[in-house]
């Protein structure tokens, strides 16, 4: 069994949360790597922008620099460069053709040891594409207490931010030019992978993944003109399964059970904007 794990990792100044967690992220990629051993191979492997070579560990494998943004598809006021979901995607689909299925982490989102192990685990079940809910630990760790970070049990969070699916499965996905950092990009991945799946499962509660801190950055005002960008690409891709008489409702209906309670990240009035008759407006 081979796996190629992609993530997009970006330079950042200290300020940024990224500072803290992307190393993090690095080093529990590559001891999960080393705890899988021989039982499943594995590909760690980034997309960037050219300026963000820096911060890479040479322990990834680096893919072809990003060369297009959400700036090449909406006229914004901050100017965030963006990359696009499917760009990330699209090469850590062409890395590896023998690579049997294919993860993709937010880049702040740090993994357990045992973490491909359990995903090896999951594929000798059946399932052929899978959802892992991280849990949220307290801000306080850092590299340094990498392995204290480990014990910290944490609380279950809602937001959807690592995905695992047959590779073959991606020829199908259909995610408009969605961009990551902004609301969208899970259930966009949910939505397809529940369409073109034949044993989906959504895992919750276990201490598989963890993100340092529960800052929600993506709700900052600042962020609001990324997130309508987002919100009108997804219901473009609403629009389009519907035309093929897909039941998009009845399927995202069965995502994010809190957020139906008004609990979780998003909250209530959000998730209920998908379920909305007509197109949102974008300018």
């Amino acid at each position: 069994m081979k796996i190629t794990h992609i993530i997009n990792p970006v330079k950042v100044p200290e300020s940024s949360d990224l500072f803290v967690a992307q190393p993090v992220t690095f080093e529990s990629m590559s001891r999960a790597k080393q705890f899988a051993g021989k039982e499943i191979e594995v590909n760690l492997v980034t997309t960037q922008y050219p300026e963000d070579h820096v911060v890479i560990p040479f322990f990834f494998s680096k893919t072809m620099d990003l060369d297009r943004s959400v700036l090449d598809f909406g006229n914004f006021q901050k100017q965030r460069k963006l990359p696009l979901l499917k760009d990330i995607l699209d090469r850590g689909f062409s890395f590896d053709p023998t690579a049997d299925y294919l993860i993709y982490t937010n880049v702040d989102i740090a993994v357990q040891p045992h973490f491909y192990s359990f995903i090896n685990q999951k594929i000798e079940e059946g399932h052929d594409s899978f959802i892992i809910n991280r849990r949220t630990i307290s801000r306080h760790y850092s590299i340094r207490t990498l392995s204290e970070a480990y014990a910290d049990y944490g609380e279950p969070h809602p937001g959807y931010d690592c995905f695992v699916f047959k590779r073959e499965l991606y020829s199908n996905f259909d995610l408009g030019n969605i961009c990551i950092g902004a609301a969208s990009v899970g259930l966009a991945l949910y939505l397809n992978l529940k369409l073109y799946s034949r044993s989906f499962q959504e895992i919750n509660g276990l201490h598989l993944s963890f993100h340092i801190g529960n800052d929600q950055v993506w709700k900052n005002k600042s962020n609001s003109e990324f997130e309508k960008f987002n919100k009108l690409e997804f219901d473009l891709l609403k629009n389009r399964l519907g035309n093929k008489n897909i039941d998009v409702g009845g399927i995202l209906s069965e995502a994010f059970p809190t957020l139906k309670k008004g609990e979780g990240a998003l909250g209530k009035k959000f998730f209920k904007s998908f379920f909305k008759n007509g197109r949102s407006s974008y300018e």
